[in-house]
């Protein structure tokens, strides 16, 4: 008798809204502001059609091949066995350390807030760091987050959003959302492309495929409604912020906005309020994210995906990626401003998202797709990433090199170490079948 697999449809969704709400919302606002200003809405739906475009590949590949290596799985099955799909598994892997580091920047700009008023900001600097610390230990020791336990945190996450949405929206002030003084238009799309790190999340539910009872119908619902569901929500939540705190006021507390905000009509206790519901939604993303991303990183590694040094044992335990991942944030967090992470992160999912779409387009007749749909979507991922590139070229021209940088030296690593050992890729359907 066969066991019933425990993804349902509902629990999917609390995936993609658990990976999508909270962190990313809470990190960006007031880096989004100054960039769009009162438009900062119109910026996060550009971005979730983006992400809503790019659900289309993920939803017919993962019906296709429903596997828990969600894009790893899908850039082997679509580019083979080479260098391509090695090196944009090993972007990915980096793409996590960006958000990691993003969210870490977060908790640090909230915390803060519950030190006295003259506290120096290099202690946000010191909190994001403690907070890496804090998870990496939780994790090395073997701390586990259960479907239950992520349906709960993402129920309180979101109500207490809602809450915040739904009360604010009486105070709103018409003449704040007044675009007299609105943004370029071109500054709309810039802000589009740095907010698009707040929905990544969604591909977190092709990782959990292979445990839905019907995958060709409850992988796609799921994506699609997860994407739609939260373009809603943050939209709403902009409208609010926009309409009780002036502009101004947005972006001098650009690092814990979300707070501020709810200050003019709940006052400081909404303040506080807002802040610990910042402070346990950047947690727990942490720890989910980091987690994740590491035994994404071992699995690649025992899978031929990555170096062997993250095969290697630590005290008696396989945690040589969580050490390594949990370093590279640590140096992030302290090298770069939000707006420097929130750019990085946000660019290598656009790369890894345009990536997916163009292995897709070569298995289009294996997944039943439509080809003129994923080019739409190949074209809205480097449409974005390249305004956002631009605009950073004119902003912080070191942080497009150190992007560059990276990309470039995940394929050289990939290349060398290919040649080195010569060893294959392996997808997961190919290592099931050798298991049976």
């Amino acid at each position: 008798m066969e066991t019933k697999k425990p993804i349902e449809l509902l629990s999917a969704i609390s995936i993609g809204l658990g990976g999508m709400i909270g962190a990313g919302i809470f990190s960006i606002l007031g880096t989004a502001a100054e960039i769009s200003g009162n438009a900062m809405y119109i910026s996060f739906i550009i971005a979730g059609i983006v992400a809503f475009l790019s659900t289309y590949s993920y939803a017919k590949m993962g019906a296709r091949y429903p596997s828990a290596g969600g894009p790893v799985e899908y850039l082997v099955k679509g580019f083979g066995d080479g260098i391509m799909s090695g090196g944009f598994n090993i972007v990915l892997w980096i793409g996590y350390v960006f958000v990691l580091a993003l969210y870490a920047k977060a908790f640090g700009g909230y915390a803060i807030t519950f030190l006295p008023e003259n506290t120096s900001g290099f202690w946000s600097n010191i909190l994001a760091t403690a907070i890496i610390f804090i998870f990496t230990a939780i994790n090395f020791i073997g701390a586990r987050a259960v479907g239950r336990s992520e349906l709960f945190i993402v129920s309180v996450k979101v109500g207490i959003l809602l809450l915040f949405v739904s009360i604010g929206f009486f105070f709103i002030k018409p003449t704040l959302l007044s675009f007299s003084h609105g943004p370029q238009i071109s500054n709309v799309f810039f802000g589009a492309g740095i907010v698009f790190v707040a929905y990544e999340g969604f591909g977190l539910i092709t990782n959990a495929a292979e445990d839905m009872e019907n995958p060709e119908k409850t992988l796609p619902r799921a994506l699609y409604l997860s994407v739609i569901i939260v373009i809603i929500i943050y939209t709403a939540i902009c409208l609010t912020v926009l309409g009780n705190l002036p502009l101004s006021g947005i972006v001098n507390a650009r690092e814990y906005a979300l707070a501020a905000a709810a200050k003019p009509f709940l006052g400081l206790i909404g303040f506080k309020i807002v802040a610990i519901a910042a402070l346990f939604s950047t947690s727990s993303a942490i720890n989910a994210t980091l987690y994740g991303g590491t035994n994404v990183s071992y699995t690649i590694a025992k899978e031929g995906e990555l170096p062997r040094i993250f095969e290697r044992k630590i005290w008696g335990k396989s945690s040589e990626g969580l050490f390594i991942t949990a370093g590279l944030v640590i140096l992030f967090v302290n090298l770069f401003n939000l707006e420097g992470v929130a750019l990085l992160g946000s660019a290598s999912f656009l790369l890894i998202y345009a990536a997916v779409n163009l292995a897709h387009l070569r298995l289009y007749r294996e997944t039943g797709a439509n080809p003129y749909l994923i080019w739409v979507a190949i074209i809205g991922c480097f449409a974005s990433l390249g305004v956002l590139v631009y605009y950073e070229m004119h902003n912080s021209p070191l942080t497009v090199a150190i992007l560059a940088t990276v990309v470039f030296l995940s394929f050289i690593a990939e290349g060398g170490y290919r040649k080195y050992s010569q060893r294959l890729l392996k997808t997961r359907t190919e290592l099931k079948k050798k298991k049976n």
